[in-house]
C-alpha cells in the first residue's frame, strides 16, 4: 500500500491494482451466476403447481442475475472500486432480504393452506363408503 486508503476506492478495479480481489470477484460471480439460473430452472421444474414457490424463486434469479451481472460488469469494464464496493453488499442485502423477509410470511399462509386441504380431504374420505357412490333410491314407485 502506497497510497491512502480512499484514493484506493476510485482506482480501477482490475487484476493490475487489485490482484487478490479481481479473480476471486469475477470467478465466484460467475459461479454464482450459473448457479442461481440452474437452481432456477431446477425448482420451478419441480414445484411447478406451488405458485409462492415460484415466485420466491424468480425473484431470486432475477435478483442473482443483476446482481452477478453487474459485479462481472464492473470487472470487464473496470468499474471504480468504490461501485464494486457499493454493488456487494446491496445486492447480498437484496438476496438475504427477499429469501427471509418477504416471502416467509406468503410460504407460512400457505403451507397453512396446504395443511387444512390435506385434512379437509382426509376427513372426507376416512370412511370406506366415502368412495362409493350412493344410489338414489326414489320415493316413486313405477306402475305397471
Amino acid at each position: 500500500m502506497t497510497r491512502p486508503p480512499w484514493e484506493y476506492l476510485f482506482l480501477a478495479f482490475n487484476g493490475v491494482n487489485f490482484p487478490d480481489l479481481f479473480n476471486p470477484i469475477w470467478i465466484a460471480s460467475l459461479a454464482l451466476l450459473v448457479a442461481t439460473v440452474a437452481l432456477y430452472v431446477v425448482r420451478t421444474r419441480q414445484l411447478h403447481k406451488h405458485q409462492p414457490y415460484l415466485e420466491l424463486y424468480e425473484w431470486i434469479l432475477w435478483t442473482g442475475v443483476i446482481f452477478f451481472s453487474l459485479l462481472l460488469i464492473g470487472a470487464v469494464f473496470h468499474f471504480d472500486l468504490i461501485l464494486i464496493l457499493i454493488t456487494i453488499p446491496i445486492g447480498l442485502g437484496v438476496l438475504v432480504w427477499t429469501r427471509f423477509v418477504r416471502f416467509p410470511p406468503m410460504l407460512a399462509a400457505y403451507e397453512a393452506q396446504l395443511a387444512k386441504q390435506r385434512y379437509l380431504s382426509a376427513f372426507r374420505f376416512a370412511h370406506p363408503e366415502a368412495t362409493i357412490r350412493s344410489t338414489k333410491k326414489s320415493g316413486k314407485r313405477r306402475r305397471r
